[in-house]
């Protein structure tokens, strides 16, 4: 079990599940749904389901790749801690696992889980054709609190999906900062990235310009939704900014020293403080 937590790298479902969690309270408190802990407990088995079928299929398709990269060939299938084989098989068994779980939400649910899967599984592909790669790991995330919203409801609204685009824009950049560390390895091998692309300093800005498009984006609910916020979510909106700001005064083209503080830490705080103040927000607007 320790091996394959480690696989999918399981402390980085601090940075969609917070989402994933806003989008289902969102659903009970703005619909007429109410809450379901059977629900609930779905919506959790498929954002573990999913993130661990795409974790472990980005590990099984790069696995050549990491053993070439001196940052990655310490990774549990270069390393030989677990086998492709075997990584193949999680990933497959995750998926199934997935699938059966939308079956007992609903069918929208249902229907839309192989196109949930053909989004979050393809990334692992994109970096070799596209450096919009980060664009589609964000789009991948961004299904967390849409997804969620429909577990209640069983269909779509403008407000969920003001989040899933926060959450695209917010992922597409941290993800070019963190890839800002093998620019030079993805340029010799051919491998597609906005860094490899564009050089350290262009994709911070382009990483800048994504964050302030997920700042704008968890601001607008405010102005579609007013009466559905109050101070708690503002204070959880000045900390995810804020820790947007401050993790771009952690790198900078000629020091990725912290790049790793940055990508972990920083957007670990942003998106649980902001699930936290959005969760205390709906409890103290119901005192």
């Amino acid at each position: 079990m320790k091996k394959y937590l480690s696989l999918v790298t399981f402390s980085h479902t601090i940075f969609a599940m917070p989402f994933a969690f806003i989008g289902f309270f969102l659903a009970v408190n703005t619909t007429t749904h109410s809450f379901s802990w059977f629900k609930l407990l779905l919506m959790v088995l498929c954002m573990v389901f999913a993130r661990n079928a795409a974790m472990a299929f980005n590990r099984y398709l790069d696995r050549e790749i990491d053993a070439k990269n001196p940052r990655t060939k310490v990774r549990d299938i270069p390393s030989g801690r677990i086998s492709a084989t075997h990584a193949l098989i999680f990933t497959i068994a995750n998926c199934l696992l997935f699938i059966t779980t939308t079956w007992f939400i609903n069918m929208l649910c249902f229907w839309l889980s192989p196109i949930a899967l053909l989004v979050i599984l393809g990334y692992s592909a994109t970096k070799r054709f596209t450096a919009l790669c980060h664009l589609v790991l964000g789009l991948g995330l961004s299904l967390a609190p849409i997804g969620a919203y429909l577990v209640v409801t069983g269909e779509f609204a403008l407000l969920p999906i003001m989040f899933s685009l926060a959450v695209l824009c917010w992922v597409s950049g941290f993800d070019i900062i963190y890839a800002l560390q093998d620019e030079e390895f993805d340029r010799g091998e051919k491998l597609h990235s906005i860094p490899s692309y564009f050089g350290k300093s262009k994709a911070l800005w382009i990483s800048n310009i994504l964050h302030i498009l997920s700042a704008l984006f968890v601001i607008a609910p405010i102005f579609i939704a007013a009466d559905n916020f109050s101070w708690p979510y503002y204070l959880g909106l000045i900390i995810f900014v804020s820790m947007l700001v401050y993790q771009h005064q952690l790198v900078k083209p000629n020091d990725l020293s912290r790049v790793n503080f940055a990508f972990m830490t920083t957007n670990g705080i942003a998106s649980v403080a902001f699930a936290i103040c959005f969760l205390f927000d709906i409890y103290y607007r119901s005192l």
